[in-house]
């Protein structure tokens, strides 16, 4: 990204990064003071999208976006088949 942002949105593809903890750790420098990282990406056990072996659970997601100094701050379930979880750096 060129310049800041407020918000950095990943939908259906967080389980494709590689080294997830060292991109998004890199990332936290492109957001602006207050901003939120929005990532929605599939549950494990619903039709459509990737194999269930390559789905993370919210725990999973905050755990790794933990490392990389971001805390969850809000999570909202009225998508069926995703996760919508936001994240703020810490």
């Amino acid at each position: 990204l060129p310049e800041p942002v407020d918000t950095i949105l990943i939908v259906d593809t967080y389980h494709h990064i590689p080294n997830r903890v060292a991109y998004f750790t890199a990332l936290k420098s492109r957001l602006r003071p207050g901003g939120r990282l929005a990532i929605v990406d599939f549950r494990k056990g619903v039709p459509g999208g990737p194999p269930d072996e390559f789905r993370l659970t919210p725990d999973q997601i905050s755990q790794e976006l933990a490392q990389a100094g971001f805390v969850l701050r809000t999570s909202h379930d009225f998508l069926p088949r995703q996760h919508y979880l936001i994240y703020a750096v810490q």
